[in-house]
């Protein structure tokens, strides 16, 4: 889930003093879990890297010491470093959590998808509580392909004449909603080509050229409206409910874990979206998109 963005100078080095402050070239370098610092990481997705940053600036508004360890990766990267206690706080998401420690599993609505995790999750670790914020996973095609198809729902993929090639990060051709998962569910055979972006811009130039047609893009991110995409109608539940929900270790004291829970209850799916627009058209480094969001909320 990246997006690659061509920053100033002057807004770079601002997001380098503020996120780098994790110290080191290696994101996991960081013990992690020691004295009463809260370690707190983030996917390397500007979206995620932004829920991240205020939960770190909310703790701290409270007294409590941070230790940010952002942009590690995807989450079979930083999944281990959870488990093993190196990050104490990670925002993740529902459905797409669950997902990867219980594959199989038949939970597709969003109270049923939050009770399987809070089952599912390993021992050590707990998730508070979702936030209404949501960043759905989705598959996206461009509006003329749509047009040209009829296409509405990812059942009417199988309208189309010719190869269909889907398009997105390395990690999601064995996950549930890549290749395998589509033929699955609607029956719909489709290739795939990694592109390393997380649904960002080379994502979507891939689509727009014709190099794929079809790309999974999370339904918060502003480029689907920028570039007038269509997201496909997931009438048979292939995507679960993907909420924001904060995993937690046993360094969240009761304390930090009422801040954060605030926090969750503060976030809407339209505040979601607002954040994101602002760090793509505004090219705002993610310190200054959480402290403004914190105020308007009064929760700095």
């Amino acid at each position: 889930m990246t997006s690659t963005r061509l920053l100033t100078i002057a807004i770079g080095a601002s997001a380098a003093l503020t996120l780098g402050a994790c110290g080191s070239s290696d994101p996991l370098s960081s013990d992690g879990g020691s004295g009463d610092t809260i370690v707190i990481g983030s996917q390397d997705y500007y979206s995620n890297e932004i829920i991240a940053e205020i939960y770190a600036q909310a703790l701290e508004a409270d007294g409590h010491e941070v230790d940010r360890q952002f942009r590690i990766g995807q989450r079979e990267a930083y999944i281990p470093e959870i488990e093993s206690g190196s990050i104490d706080l990670f925002p993740e998401y529902s459905g797409p959590l669950l997902q990867f420690w219980e594959a199989d599993t038949e939970a597709r609505l969003s109270d049923d998808v939050y009770s399987a995790l809070q089952e599912a999750v390993p021992d050590g670790l707990r998730v508070l509580d979702q936030s209404d914020a949501t960043d759905q996973d989705s598959y996206v095609v461009t509006r003329e392909f749509a047009q040209k198809w009829g296409l509405e729902t990812i059942e009417d993929l199988s309208k189309v004449e010719g190869p269909i090639t889907l398009g997105a990060n390395s990690e999601a051709e064995s996950r549930p909603n890549g290749p395998k998962g589509l033929k699955s569910a609607y029956g719909i055979t489709a290739g795939f080509t990694p592109i390393e972006d997380g649904g960002g811009p080379l994502t979507i130039k891939a689509l727009k050229d014709g190099d794929i047609q079809l790309a999974i893009i999370y339904t918060a991110d502003p480029s689907i409206r920028t570039n007038d995409l269509v997201s496909l109608e997931d009438t048979k539940g292939l995507f679960l409910a993907s909420h924001v929900v904060p995993v937690a270790a046993d360094a969240v004291d009761d304390d930090a874990e009422s801040t954060i829970n605030e926090v969750s209850a503060a976030m809407t799916e339209d505040d979601l979206v607002e954040l994101n627009q602002r760090s793509v058209d505004e090219e705002l480094p993610a310190e200054k998109i959480a402290s403004d969001w914190l105020a308007d909320q009064d929760l700095d």
